[in-house]
């Protein structure tokens, strides 16, 4: 007769809790009514095991004790997590090349200071690769040029203010731009490369809800960088959040899209310039 292995014990996944599709449907629902996000009947599948994995980690005896728990502590450290599991973080540095080329002759023609907005940070890449291109095209730094970077996701915003990638992640930076902006790890950092303080200082890093009622901003903007996001949402989201964008924009600024989001549609604030780049009508 077979026995199991130590080894084999040490590597058994946890036995999760049963998620009933009452559940999951309640989930979808929190979740949507936390971030806005709408997952589709393709992603159930995941969705049922991530919230599995969340109960478990979480300690909780059912996945309905874990949405009751979650409905009544609306400020718990556990809705970072929550949300941190169901968010997609993809990203890259200089992702979309054309778009940095666009910001770059658009703000060599701006006034100064120039204000730019990342609105879905993730792990910093591209609010980085904003900070960089604005530096090269300005060659200024301090109260000239800055990038706001915001995330709803709280864990993604604690990796990204680090600056600290492995040396695959950074291989789409420009080989120039890595010998200005970039520091090589050594020793124990081999392996890692760290974003050099004149660029992480042009970066604020602050957590954001699109679909909160009010946004804690004070500036106005001369670009907004919403890429890959809008896709997640509703069309009923989408057009709210462009609407509340097109106020915080200064006049002649822009908003960039991804590159599979046409906002021509949703909005009539909003005129289509070309390459998913759009300016205030």
């Amino acid at each position: 007769m077979l026995q199991e292995s130590p080894i084999a014990s040490y590597f058994a996944q946890p036995a999760l809790p049963r998620v009933e599709p009452a559940d999951l449907a309640r989930a979808v629902q929190v979740l949507h009514r936390r971030t806005g996000i709408v997952l589709g009947d393709h992603k159930r599948d995941m969705a049922a095991r991530t919230l599995g994995m969340r109960t478990h980690h979480a300690g909780q005896p059912s996945v309905h004790a874990y949405l009751d728990f979650l409905d009544q502590n609306p400020q718990a450290d556990e809705w970072d997590r929550f949300v941190s599991a169901f968010t997609i973080n993809h990203t890259a540095f200089f992702r979309e090349q054309h778009h940095f080329r666009i910001l770059k002759d658009f703000v060599q023609r701006r006034a100064k200071p120039i204000a730019i907005w990342c609105c879905a940070s993730s792990t910093g890449e591209e609010p980085y690769t904003l900070a960089m291109t604005l530096h090269d095209a300005c060659g200024q730094s301090g109260t000239d040029v800055s990038v706001l970077a915001t995330d709803i996701d709280a864990q993604v915003i604690i990796q990204a203010r680090k600056g600290v990638y492995t040396l695959d992640r950074i291989k789409p930076v420009p080989l120039e731009f890595l010998r200005r902006y970039f520091l090589r790890g050594t020793g124990r950092q081999a392996g890692m490369a760290r974003v050099k303080p004149v660029i992480r200082d042009l970066v604020t890093f602050q957590e954001l809800n699109l679909v909160s009622p009010s946004w804690p901003l004070s500036q106005k903007f001369d670009a907004i960088f919403c890429r890959n996001t809008m896709i997640y949402f509703d069309k009923a989201t989408q057009t709210k959040i462009l609407e509340r964008f097109v106020p915080l924009l200064k006049p002649g600024g822009l908003l960039f899209a991804g590159h599979s989001e046409n906002f021509t549609y949703l909005t009539q604030s909003l005129r289509l310039q070309g390459q998913t780049v759009y300016s205030v009508t």
